[in-house]
């Protein structure tokens, strides 16, 4: 079996999930690691017996990998991400994609430019058991047309979290609570309900405004083309990380999601369908268990040669659909989606 050669670039908390994955993968090889702070290179360097690098420039030129990680900052997804498919690596890149729509859209522009190689962006909360099994109901109409879409995060933030030179800050993070922490649990409505056809948000600064300048809480009213309705809250005021919840509607029932749990609600009865997974990612628990399934996915696209379902466009809709969120709650305007967009959402 061909086995590839890997870098992560960025050795911050959620380097860690990724490095464990690789080194599980047996289609992989991690060679190096990458991080301005040359001693925590060093050490992740050690522990995965690797060669490190403070300069992600080092990792391009090397012809024994070909596939970087990026787990950096918000705002430097996008030129690492140009550099790398630039220097014919492919790309698998934390969410959100970058810090702005303009820094999204180049890196879309570069992997455009070079059809060799592929970019995939995370959201490993798709590969789910729950989430498949809500997917999967959906498309089958099983319980006949969906007709509302609810999403809730409630989790906790203090100001310690924040003592980085990138977090907390417009043009470095993109934004607070959205972009960062509760970004999954959108991108799954929108995966769910399809198409967007408008949307209306808000965001506040509830509990942090003495130590970010982005928001602490948003909430997102949702119109899909499909007629489904749907609402979306999110806060880091909360005073500890509750389970996210999910609900569907249906014209026979509705799914409940609780945690990792599924449950069938139907004729004032509720069915447990899915239980919680284990999570072996070494991650926090809040991250879900999955990082692992859709790493492992996207080695097995790239050596089967066939396009990963979680590309570069795919990433953007969500990404895209934060960003309006947050120019309609400057505003104060719905954003409403021509047909074009529409479908280019779906």
């Amino acid at each position: 079996m061909k086995t590839l050669g890997s870098a992560i670039i960025g050795c911050g908390s959620i380097s860690g999930v990724h490095l464990k994955a690789v080194a599980d993968l047996e289609n992989a090889e991690l060679k190096a690691v990458v991080d301005l702070d040359e001693s925590k290179a060093k050490r992740v360097a050690e522990q995965y017996g690797c060669d490190y690098y403070t300069d992600y420039n080092e990792v391009l030129k090397r012809d024994d990998i070909q596939i970087v990680h990026i787990c950096t900052g918000h705002h430097q997804h996008a030129p690492v991400t140009v550099d790398a498919l630039n220097a014919g690596k492919h790309v698998l890149t934390e969410k959100p994609m970058a810090e702005t729509k303009a820094a999204a859209q180049s890196m879309l522009k570069a992997a455009g430019q070079n059809p060799g190689v592929q970019l995939g962006v995370i959201f490993q909360n798709r590969y789910n058991a729950s989430s498949q099994r809500i997917k999967q109901a959906v498309d089958s109409g099983e319980f006949g047309k969906l007709l509302g879409l609810k999403g809730i995060v409630t989790w906790h933030r203090n100001s310690s979290y924040y003592e980085t030179d990138w977090k907390g800050n417009w043009a470095t993070e993109g934004g607070g609570v959205l972009i960062n922490q509760s970004i999954h649990t959108l991108d799954l409505l929108h995966w769910f309900g399809g198409q967007v056809a408008s949307l209306k948000g808000t965001f506040s600064n509830d509990s942090l405004e003495d130590v970010i300048e982005v928001e602490d809480t948003v909430h997102v009213f949702l119109q899909f083309a499909s007629g489904a309705k749907g609402i979306f809250y999110a806060t880091n005021a909360y005073v500890k990380n509750s389970p996210v919840e999910l609900e569907l509607c249906f014209e026979q029932g509705a799914l409940v999601q609780r945690g990792d749990t599924l449950y069938l609600e139907q004729d004032g009865k509720l069915t447990v369908l899915v239980e919680p997974q284990v999570n072996l990612s070494g991650g926090k628990s809040y991250w879900g268990s999955s990082h692992e399934l859709q790493i492992r996915d996207f080695y097995e696209h790239v050596l089967e040669g066939k396009p990963f379902w979680i590309d570069g466009p795919e990433g953007y809709k969500t990404f895209g659909l934060v960003m309006d969120v947050y120019e309609s709650s400057r505003t104060g305007k719905t954003i409403t989606y021509s047909g074009a967009e529409a479908a280019a959402r779906s």
